[in-house]
């Protein structure tokens, strides 16, 4: 429980937080993009995006909220990284299936005039809690697994001038 009392680690998330926003913005756009576009099915639109956003995502972790983090490899980081969205995703499939079915249907049986066609506002409100949900346990699980080499509490050596760790594997 040392997580809830440290503000390093809240600073942590906070900045983690700050980089799901960056790849939810990556996640929204490739999925509605794909939809639009090339007219791919949610499912496959949503995965496709999910992809890209775990690329995103892994890279501001890597250089902005864990830079102290060069004990293991980068490509063996990314393969963790890589392993806790696998299964995020397939937590987050599911959900946002169920989500936009319940969601599409209260819209389509309501009487509200919505500016967006019932399709669009279901399918990213699908998406917004799905991405809350799966929010902690993308941190969660990388936190104590990926990035697990940096002692819970560390100075976040992203935010001073030097770096001490220096050995780039």
């Amino acid at each position: 429980m040392r997580f809830l009392t440290n503000k390093e680690e809240w600073f942590r998330f906070f900045k983690f937080s700050v980089v799901g926003v960056s790849g939810t913005i990556v996640d929204f756009g490739v999925m509605n993009l794909t939809i639009a576009l090339l007219n791919f099915p949610l499912i496959l639109a949503q995965a496709l995006s999910f992809m890209a956003a775990v690329s995103n995502n892994f890279l501001w972790n890597r250089v902005w909220i864990y830079p102290d983090s060069r004990s293991k490899k980068a490509q063996k980081q990314f393969l963790q990284f890589g392993l806790v969205s696998i299964i995020g995703i397939l937590i987050r499939t599911p959900i946002i299936t169920w989500l936009n079915r319940i969601i599409l249907t209260f819209l389509n049986n309501s009487s509200m005039a919505l500016p967006l066609d019932n399709f669009v506002i279901s399918r990213n409100l699908a998406l917004a809690i799905t991405i809350a949900i799966i929010l902690f346990w993308n941190f969660f699980s990388n936190r104590y697994w990926t990035f697990g080499d940096v002692p819970v509490g560390a100075k976040n050596y992203s935010s001073t001038k030097s770096n001490p760790t220096t050995n780039e594997h």
